[in-house]
This record gives structure tokens, C-alpha cells and sequence, in this order.
């Protein structure tokens, strides 16, 4: 029987590749995303297995309404794929307030709201995939705010697995590597990034050299955790990017 997978963030990036991974192989996917033209996009390059719904994740509001509309089409959420988040260089001392609220919005309460709109249609069975970094854990200057974000995740992941094991809900963080799509970078101010690159020599991380992997590979763990046995849990999976053979 075809999946229901719920992903977030699904306009670009690892969200597009994972939507289209999944509809390739026969499941149905929804597509949740800030901009509505994008994820109309995907949807429409997709075709009948696609359903997008515009969705502000840090939006309680938007949030409920999102799911209303998944609920009126899909009796039920296989999957839910916390995807979207706010990947932004920049010292705390000089975040506006929209940066900070923003960050944390997408990246930690955005997940949680989700989650709380997805478990009443999730059964045994199900799963919740929340998308960490392993940035979590290194020294990257400039990117304190994403970090807090994403161990605050990770966390809500390891109390939200204790909290839905008795329903039969799997709860899984991935935390991923550097990844990119071909021929894009990040829509960061040529400023900022300059400043970026300079301190992260200082701190002995030449980003230039660091390996990347490309989002189509990375759909592969993603496809291996939804389809693992239901006698096996992967509380974490953590993936480094390595340079091309």
C-alpha cells in the first residue's frame, strides 16, 4: 500500500528530492512549504501522487490549517519528514529579531507544531523523521543560533520517541552532513559570506575543501529508515558527507 509522507520544506532542496525520491517509488507525498509557488511547483512536475499545501511551519495557525487540508484528502500520515529550516550565518550579537525568531520558529517549534497536528492521524507504524545537523557538534562560527536550534530538536526527538514507543510511532533525527544540490549555493550577502569564510579558516574549517553531498544521494537513508522492520528502531542516524571515489 502506497505511503502518506508529509514533508516539510518541500519547495527546494533536500525537502523537492525527497518529495520526488517518494513519488518515484509509489507513494503519495504531500508537500508543505512557506512560498506556494514552489511547492504548486513540484507538485505539478510530480503529477497526481502530489498534493501541496502552502504552510508556515512557525505559524500555529497556518499549522492547523495545513493539516485540516492533508485530513480532508488523506485519511491518515504514514510518514512526517521535518524537513524545513532556516540556514543563516550570523553572530548573535547582530541578529535582528526576525533572525532569531525565525530560526527558532522553523527550526525547533516548527517541528514540534507539526508533530503535534500529525500524531492524531499517525498509527502503528507510523514515523516521525526530524532533519538535524551534525553542525550540532562542531565549532562553526556564526551559526550558534542554527545550532541551538537543531540541539533543541534533537532533543524534542529523544523525549518525543519515550513519549509515542507505547502507540507504536517511530520518532528518528537524522543528523546530516553538508549537502547541496549541483550548481547552487546557499542565498546568502556576498558580505556575509565573506565574513563567514574568514572566520571558519581561523577556526581551522576550510569550507572550500569540506566534502558535500549531493541531496539525491541522501534520499537513499531516508527510503532505508521508512523501510526498516517494525522489530528495529534507529532513534538516531547520523550521515558525513565524503569526497567522490
Amino acid at each position: 500500500m502506497s505511503k502518506i509522507i508529509v514533508i516539510t520544506g518541500a519547495g527546494d532542496g533536500l525537502g523537492r528530492a525527497l518529495a520526488r525520491r517518494f513519488a518515484a517509488d509509489g507513494e503519495t507525498v504531500v508537500l508543505l512549504g512557506r512560498t506556494a509557488a514552489k511547492v504548486e511547483a513540484v507538485a505539478a512536475e510530480i503529477g497526481e501522487r502530489a498534493m501541496a499545501v502552502c504552510c508556515d511551519v512557525s505559524s500555529p495557525d497556518s499549522v492547523r490549517a495545513a493539516f485540516a487540508a492533508i485530513a480532508r484528502r488523506h485519511a491518515r500520515i504514514d510518514v512526517l519528514i521535518n524537513n524545513a529550516a532556516v540556514y543563516e550565518p550570523i553572530p548573535i550579537a547582530e541578529a535582528s529579531d526576525e533572525q532569531i525568531l525565525g530560526a527558532i520558529g522553523t527550526n525547533l517549534t516548527g517541528p514540534i507544531l507539526c508533530a503535534r497536528a500529525a500524531i492524531p492521524m499517525m498509527g502503528r507504524g507510523s514515523h516521525i523523521i526530524n532533519v538535524s545537523s551534525e553542525s550540532v557538534e562542531m565549532r562553526f562560527p556564526f551559526f550558534v543560533l542554527y545550532q541551538g536550534s537543531k540541539a533543541g530538536l534533537e532533543r524534542f526527538s529523544e523525549g518525543l520517541n519515550y513519549e509515542l514507543d507505547p502507540s507504536g510511532i517511530k520518532v528518528t533525527t537524522v543528523r546530516a552532513g553538508q549537502m547541496m544540490e549541483e550548481g547552487k549555493m546557499p542565498a546568502w550577502s556576498p558580505e556575509i559570506r565573506v565574513r563567514f569564510g574568514q572566520a571558519a579558516l581561523a577556526a581551522g574549517l576550510n569550507m572550500a575543501e569540506l566534502p558535500k553531498s549531493q541531496y539525491r544521494s541522501v534520499t537513499n537513508v531516508f527510503r532505508s529508515i521508512i523501510d526498516l522492520p517494525s522489530d528495529l528502531q534507529t532513534p538516531v542516524v547520523t550521515i558525513h558527507a565524503r569526497a567522490s571515489d
